[in-house]
C-alpha cells in the first residue's frame, strides 16, 4: 500500500506520527530514486571496465586462483556462477570464491577487480580478522532479518485471530520481535561494508605487489569499488528508512487500536 494511503488510513493516531510516516515515506521515494541512478551508473562503469582488457591477460578466475594459491589457500575453490543471488562473493562455509560468468569470460579490468577482491576476503578470513570473524558468524542472521519480518508478523496475526479474538497483543509482540531481528540485520550490513572495504584495499595492495596490474588499472578498480560502496551505503540508508517506517506503522496501529477501544 502506498505511504500516502497509509497516511490517510491512520486517522486516529497523533499528528506527529502521521507526519513522521509521511516524511519517512517521502525519503524512501527520494533515496530509492537515488539508488536507481547509482545502480545505473555502476552498471555502466561495470560494463565499460569489463570491455577493457587488463595488461596481464588475467581473467577474474585466473587472478583469484593465483592470489589464493600464493597465500596458502589452495583448498578454496573458485567457481563460476550465473546466479544473481550469490554473484561475486566469498563463502566461508562452502570454502569457495564465486564469480559471475560475465566477469570471468575475458581478462578485463572488472574481472581482475572482482577476482582479487573476493580472494582478499578469503585471506582476511584465514588471518582471523576480527571484523571478518564477526561477519562469518552472524552472516546467516543478516540474510534472515529482512525475510523474517513478514512471516513473524503473520504468525502473530494468526495467534491473535485464533486465541485472542484479534486484540492486537500477539501481533504487536511478533512485530517487535521481527523488528529486533531486522535491526540486527541492519547493523550487520554496516559491518559487511567494513570488511568489503578492507578486502578492496588488500586486493589493490596485492595486485601492485605481485605486479598483476598497472597503477592505472588499479586506479580504475578503486573507482569501481568506490561506486560499489556508495551503492551499498545507499542501500543501507534505504533499509534503515524502511525499518523506521515499519516502527512508525506499528506505533500508529497501536494508537489506532487504543483509540477504537476507548470509543
Amino acid at each position: 500500500m502506498p505511504f500516502l494511503q497509509q497516511f490517510e488510513q491512520f486517522q486516529n493516531v497523533s499528528p506527529a506520527v502521521q507526519w513522521a510516516i509521511f516524511i519517512v515515506g517521502c525519503l524512501i521515494v527520494v533515496v530509492g530514486a537515488i539508488s536507481v541512478c547509482i545502480s545505473l551508473w555502476l552498471s555502466i562503469k561495470y560494463f565499460v571496465y569489463n570491455r577493457r582488457m587488463n595488461s596481464r591477460g588475467l581473467s577474474g578466475k585466473d587472478a583469484a586462483r593465483r592470489i589464493l594459491d600464493k597465500h596458502g589457500l589452495q583448498h578454496i575453490k573458485v567457481s563460476v556462477v550465473g546466479s544473481m543471488l550469490f554473484g561475486n562473493s566469498y563463502s566461508h562455509y562452502f570454502k569457495k570464491v564465486r564469480l559471475r560468468r560475465l566477469t570471468t569470460k575475458k581478462p578485463s579490468i572488472t574481472s581482475l577487480a572482482m577476482g582479487a577482491e573476493k580472494s582478499a576476503l578469503a585471506i582476511l578470513d584465514k588471518e582471523g580478522d576480527k571484523d571478518m570473524r564477526t561477519r562469518v558468524v552472524l552472516t546467516p542472521l543478516m540474510y534472515l532479518g529482512p525475510f523474517a519480518f513478514v512471516p513473524i508478523v503473520a504468525i502473530g496475526v494468526a495467534i491473535d485471530v485464533i486465541l485472542f479474538s484479534f486484540t492486537g497483543v500477539a501481533t504487536t509482540i511478533a512485530a517487535v520481535l521481527g523488528l529486533g531481528i531486522y535491526s540486527i540485520s541492519f547493523v550487520l550490513s554496516v559491518m559487511t561494508l567494513k570488511t568489503e572495504k578492507k578486502a578492496q584495499d588488500r586486493a589493490c595492495t596485492i595486485l601492485k605487489q605481485e605486479d598483476m596490474a598497472t597503477d592505472e588499472e588499479i586506479e580504475m578498480m578503486r573507482q569501481l569499488f568506490k561506486l560499489y560502496n556508495i551503492q551499498y551505503i545507499n542501500d543501507i540508508v534505504l533499509e534503515f528508512l524502511q525499518l523506521l517506517m515499519r516502527i512508525l506503522q506499528i506505533i500508529a496501529k497501536v494508537q489506532s487500536s487504543n483509540s477504537a477501544s476507548n470509543n
